[in-house]
């Protein structure tokens, strides 16, 4: 049965396998989709990145927006991991305690 996925949680699943690298396997294991549908989402993406690389920014100040924002992305993406890192870490501590 299909399911019906959020354009956010595509291009999170996407973000994942371009930016950060992450494994195919991993991301399909961890978010229980197909490795057909993880490939599918990747073509589709990169081609909405060519589509909108023909249009180029009308201004140098939408340029430095959008460099602004992929930086920006980028950091969030590490402060979550590192979040992520630190809760775990948390958790481990609080069972060594009891």
């Amino acid at each position: 049965m299909p399911q019906n996925y959020t354009p956010e949680f595509k291009k999170k699943i996407v973000r994942l396998r371009l930016e950060e690298g992450r494994t195919i396997k991993s991301i399909t294991t961890e978010y229980n989709i197909s490795k057909e549908t993880l490939r599918r989402w990747c073509n589709e993406f990169q081609k909405e990145c060519q589509a909108q690389s023909l249009q180029a920014p009308s201004s140098a100040n939408e340029a430095e927006i959008m460099k602004d924002n992929l930086r920006l992305r980028r950091e969030l993406a590490e402060k979550e991991k590192e979040i992520l890192f630190l809760k775990k870490a948390a958790a481990f501590f609080a069972k060594e305690i009891d």
